[in-house]
């Protein structure tokens, strides 16, 4: 049998269907020279003897092959409770702990654990956000934990709509994984190699990159042109702490915060990390989307995926008489719908077809939602987010980071989302009312 432990910096290591596109295109930065963190895969071949060891490949079958759909739910909900419940095979626990013991040196370096399924980070299915990654693991116990937590995401409820929409069978697919000393980041974010205007825009947050990925901050931007030069930068200010549903009782809606109104880039670091960017997109030959954190050595590149991009739409005029505010813009589309505006995931179910979702934190759980809305508005989020991502491959327009929105834009209004310049407009109507909502 083949090794199931590839380091990263092996030529194994560039092979997508043993270690899925996420780990492949790191370990091809790494090769190339670009900084990233050392670490190892676990080749799909592993996540395959477990289905086998635990005697689940019929249930993986009935889950998309079952006409009936309760019997399809309790196959998917049994895979995810073997494969999270049941112990490592042996053959697969024994190399992957001597490997684990090898990189954080029994445990003094924390490490991560983060999905590289077979079916990730290609054009057209990202599955950003769909997965999981688990970060600082410090013991044995932790850190296969994670690794059957990321073998169970395969069959989450979220992943397997989102593989319905793409035409995707979780049962011909596998979940590879990818091993890594944790980056002690004073700071972390995402990029994008081109924007819809041809530039360079960076998106960063102080301490580890999670929260812009999950839309919890509003980050830093910066904006460079392709030869470096940096045209804009502003500083993200507001934070949010743990978010709850505002509805239950005993439990409290996020509140927010003023984070430190601090830059986490100077600009010859902005320009540093820009040049990182450029290379990246060469060396994959197309557009790229990079996760990137920096810790007291300097940058190191996390993650590099294909970037979705369209043409600036054609803007209607008569919206320019009409209030505006801006924001961080996913990057694709123009298009208009009615308001509706939401604080919570519970109150999602009010959300009609063809409208346009104002609420406050875009994380990827709302990623169900986007078939059937015109748009997304929300305080907080970064182009670089992972519902950004999403929105980008549905062409889905989406303004993040816009503050105040769900204060501003009344419920009802007329909205005009515009995911290249960033700019939400909204018209005003004696169903909407005249003033903001409290």
């Amino acid at each position: 049998m083949e090794q199931l432990i590839i380091p990263l910096s092996a030529p194994e290591a560039a092979d997508a269907s043993r270690v899925g596109p996420k780990a492949a295109n790191l370990a091809a930065l790494g090769r190339a020279g670009l900084p990233i963190p050392g670490g190892f895969c676990l080749d799909a071949r592993a996540y395959r003897t477990q289905l086998e060891a635990l005697g689940l490949e019929a249930a993986a079958r009935g889950v998309f092959a079952a006409d009936d759909g309760a019997q399809a739910r309790r196959s998917a909900l049994r895979m995810r409770m073997q494969l999270m419940e049941q112990p490592v095979a042996a053959q697969v626990e024994e190399p992957l702990i001597a490997a684990w013991r090898s990189m954080t040196r029994h445990a003094a370096i924390p490490g991560v654990v983060r999905s590289s399924a077979l079916v990730e980070d290609r054009y057209g299915s990202s599955f950003a956000g769909q997965f999981e990654s688990f970060l600082g693991l410090e013991n044995e116990t932790d850190f296969l934990t994670a690794v059957r937590a990321c073998w169970a995401a395969l069959w989450s409820t979220r992943a397997l709509r989102y593989m319905a929409t793409h035409d995707l069978d979780p049962a011909d697919t596998a979940m590879a994984l990818l091993v890594q000393p944790l980056v002690p980041a004073r700071c972390a974010g995402g990029a994008l190699s081109r924007t819809a205007e041809g530039n360079i825009l960076i998106n960063a947050t102080w301490g580890l990159g999670s929260a812009i990925a999950q839309g919890e901050v509003a980050p830093d931007r910066y904006l460079l042109s392709r030869d470096g030069v940096l045209l804009e930068s502003h500083t993200g200010r507001m934070q949010r702490h743990a978010a709850g549903c505002a509805h239950s009782r005993g439990t409290t809606a996020s509140r927010p915060r003023l984070s430190a109104a601090m830059p986490c880039l100077e600009s010859a670091q902005a320009v540093e990390l820009g040049r990182l960017v450029r290379r990246t997109e060469e060396l994959m030959g197309m557009p790229v989307e990079i996760e990137w954190a920096r810790d007291e050595a300097g940058f190191k590149l996390l993650q590099a995926r294909p970037l979705h991009l369209q043409p600036a739409p054609v803007r209607d005029e008569m919206w320019r008489r009409h209030p505006r505010i801006n924001g961080q813009p996913a990057g694709v589309g123009w298009s208009t719908g009615r308001a509706c505006v939401v604080n919570c995931e519970c109150e999602l179910s009010r959300v009609a077809p063809g409208d346009v979702l104002v609420t406050n934190m875009a994380g990827p759980a709302l990623s169900e939602i986007l078939p059937r809305v015109a748009g997304v508005i929300a305080e907080l989020g970064g182009s670089t987010s992972h519902l950004a991502s999403l929105a980008r491959e549905r062409g889905i327009p989406m303004v993040l980071g816009v503050p105040g929105a769900t204060h501003r834009i009344p419920e009802g209004a007329q909205v005009a989302v515009d995911g290249v310049a960033g700019v939400v407009r909204w018209m005003y109507s004696e169903k909407a009312g005249l003033g903001s909502r409290g």
